[in-house]
């Protein structure tokens, strides 16, 4: 079977790339009339028409980098945000009495467009560092500024944070939709194959058990064999297990990317849903319960954990016999992931633990509770006997041990 990628695009933030291209085109053009009707009040018209025209120049220049995300990159914005502050800062040259007056600057409410451009680039955090600095050279450039010119800063300053923190939403608002868009495609491609599966595959190892029982001998222990795997194949295919996916930025439009995986990449997943690691235990007489969404763990820390779980499950086979049933829950916590394997065996009697690391026999002290100690995790054994073992393992998120971390 050719394993296959499936990528959501979402684009709800590219409108705002376009409005700001609109916006950049009409407000130089705006600048330009201003100055053009305004020109009697410039006692050094030749620094207005430089000004100007370099700014002019530059929008033109600069469109396809305002075109969308990726092409609007950190140096581009602190450059357009250079050429802004320069033409508020030389408007004086131009105008001497720009400094008593609350005219407008020479780029005029151009400069509004830098800062719109941090805004939806980086959100509110950036929308405000850009126009801190707006402001800051705007009461340079009045000497003596106005009421009207706080005013004026004050508005650009909260719009400015006001679109960065929409921008912001907006995004979170795409990937919730664009991770529902997945689970209910995962879904419907899990229910698909599970009729797929009944109509074949079950249906085929359910008449070797019933036949092989029905024969006995050898055929006996295939038949239950083959109903052991039958067990395991439905509740693999109805454990509504969901790959985890990436967020990325799609080079040609700004996108925001959604890409289901569904074959590791040449250097390994970034994490690991643990739910796919144990699910394959299930069996006739292993039970496993899961949450619906993704166990997500660091690659190496999931693999540690599920060794864990498959040395517990061992340790049930040759202690508690063939016929023992074993129960694994899995628990995602804020912190810490649980996964928790109890059977109904006759229990470790006291002291046996002990007696078996004294004889060099460390299956629990190593392959269990090291494997969890060097993940920065515990291993906690719970036994009566008569009554069955508990062994609940616990794993930080955020790892202290060896095996790195999610985060």
């Amino acid at each position: 079977m050719v394993k296959r990628e499936r990528v959501v695009r979402m684009s709800v933030e590219q409108p705002l790339w376009r409005a700001l291209t609109g916006y950049r085109i009409l407000t130089v053009i705006y600048a330009v009339l201003l100055a053009v009707f305004g020109r009697e009040k410039y006692e050094r018209p030749w620094v207005a028409v430089v000004t100007l025209t370099f700014i002019g120049v530059w929008t033109v220049v600069t469109l396809p980098r305002v075109a969308n995300a990726a092409s609007c990159t950190k140096r581009f914005l602190g450059a357009d945000l250079t050429v802004a502050l320069a033409g508020i800062l030389l408007t004086p040259l131009a105008d001497f009495d720009a400094q008593h007056m609350d005219g407008p600057t020479l780029p005029s409410i151009w400069t509004a467009g830098s800062v719109l451009a941090f805004a939806i680039k980086g959100g509110w955090r950036w929308a405000a560092f850009a126009s801190t600095f707006v402001a800051a050279a705007n009461i340079v450039e009045r000497g003596e500024p106005s009421r009207d010119t706080f005013h004026n800063v004050l508005l650009v300053w909260v719009a400015s944070i006001a679109i960065g923190y929409v921008v912001e939403v907006a995004r979170a608002s795409e990937r919730t939709l664009a991770r529902a868009l997945e689970i209910e495609a995962a879904t419907r491609e899990r229910e698909r194959l599970a009729r797929d599966i009944h109509d074949s595959v079950l249906q085929v190892l359910a008449m070797v058990q019933r036949r092989g029982t029905a024969l006995g001998g050898e055929a006996a222990e295939l038949g239950r064999m083959a109903g052991e795997q039958e067990i395991a194949l439905r509740t693999l295919v109805s454990s509504g297990l969901v790959p985890p996916t990436r967020a990325s930025e799609d080079s040609a439009d700004g996108a925001v990317v959604r890409t289901v995986e569904t074959d590791d990449e040449p250097d390994g997943p970034a994490v690991r849903d643990v739910r796919t690691l144990l699910a394959p235990h299930a069996g006739a007489r292993i039970s496993f319960a899961e949450p619906g969404t993704p166990v997500l763990l660091a690659p190496e820390a999931a693999r540690e954990l599920a060794a864990a779980v498959g040395a517990a499950l061992d340790n049930v086979r040759v202690h508690a016999g063939p016929d023992a049933r074993t129960w694994i829950l899995v628990e995602d916590e804020p912190d810490e992931v649980i996964v928790t394997v109890r059977d109904d065996g006759p229990g470790i009697p006291e002291g046996r633990l002990a007696q078996a690391e004294g004889e060099g026999r460390l299956g629990v002290a190593q392959s269990i509770r090291g494997r969890l100690r060097d993940l920065g995790g515990t291993a906690e054994l719970i036994s009566v006997p008569g009554q069955g073992t508990e062994v609940e393992l616990k794993v930080p998120k955020v790892s202290r041990g060896k095996a790195g971390s999610t985060r």
